[in-house]
């Protein structure tokens, strides 16, 4: 994704509490080369953790040469756009060619891939460009969001592709 894409979503806090509403957190999607040291630290620990590379935090944090406390300040607040978007409903806006088939590539890789499509909608195709928008289930995807919107990017016919939002 080229640009900063911005979410806005209802969180939980750390004891399961959802935020009062005019509380909501905002969340932003941006690209890693602009983040902190700090915080790019603070997400290949959770990775290491994750896959087990590292069996404690101290081994992991000491491994990505990050202080313990750098590492609990930010952990709570950073994660990669897949895992935020696990078991959501999302939002995609895209234009398309107006060719044959194009719209129906679109849903069967997101069906190949364990996604749910919810609703579809297209526009009347204007200069052989149809604006379409498709949301759809993430629960049982087979790879992650990242991956699917690449593949779906990749798509002849897929002229842009853009994330509204989830929910």
């Amino acid at each position: 994704m080229s640009s900063i894409k911005r979410l806005i979503s209802t969180v939980r806090n750390t004891k399961g509490e959802t935020t009062m509403p005019g509380q909501e957190s905002k969340f932003y999607l941006v690209r890693e080369e602009i983040l902190p040291e700090a915080i790019k630290k603070t997400i290949k620990v959770k990775e290491l953790l994750k896959r087990g590379e590292a069996r404690t935090i101290n081994e992991a944090v000491e491994r990505m040469e990050l202080s313990r406390s750098a590492y609990y300040k930010y952990k709570d607040y950073v994660f990669p756009f897949y895992e935020a978007s696990k078991e959501k409903i999302v939002s995609l806006s895209l234009m398309l060619e107006h060719k044959p088939g194009v719209l129906s590539q679109v849903l069967n890789v997101i069906a190949n891939e364990g996604g749910s499509v919810l609703t579809i909608n297209q526009g009347i195709p204007l200069q052989g460009i149809a604006n379409a928008s498709i949301s759809f289930e993430t629960r049982s995807l087979s790879i992650d969001l990242e991956l699917l919107l690449g593949k779906l990017q990749l798509l002849q016919g897929v002229k842009r592709l853009e994330v509204l939002g989830q929910e």
